[in-house]
């Protein structure tokens, strides 16, 4: 499965994390995003899933890393992208909690195991 993922920041540098409402991964954090579909580049899939998810717009502003991992179930390649909000303000439309979170506290929730792969790098 070949996903994008949005680390979202505003100005004050905190980081937009997102506590999925369904699936076998219920209750997991993770960064909101979502599957590429046929035609799309990777930063248009993000744009659309992050409108569709949080009912924002968003700029993607450059490539951080790809990961890899092996759920289960499926392999996971998960593309991760800075992003900021252009436009709106996030609703949850698929997600059960969010939160703005500081690079302190980035380790101080459950993130599912591919999203926590890059909580490093930030």
């Amino acid at each position: 499965m070949e996903v994008v993922a949005a680390i979202i920041h505003d100005s004050e540098g905190r980081i937009f994390a997102t506590q999925r409402g369904y699936g076998d991964m219920k209750g997991g954090w993770e960064f909101p995003g979502g599957k590429i579909e046929p035609g799309e580049t990777p930063e248009e899939a993000l744009v659309r899933e992050i409108k569709e998810e949080l009912d924002v717009t968003i700029a993607v502003e450059n490539f951080i890393i790809s990961v890899e991992w092996d759920y289960p179930k499926f392999h996971l390649t998960m593309h991760c992208y800075r992003c900021r909000i252009d436009a709106g303000s996030p609703t949850l439309c698929e997600h059960q909690a969010a939160l703005w979170i500081t690079k302190d506290q980035l380790n101080t929730i459950a993130w599912l195991p591919a999203d926590k792969q890059i909580i490093h790098l930030l």
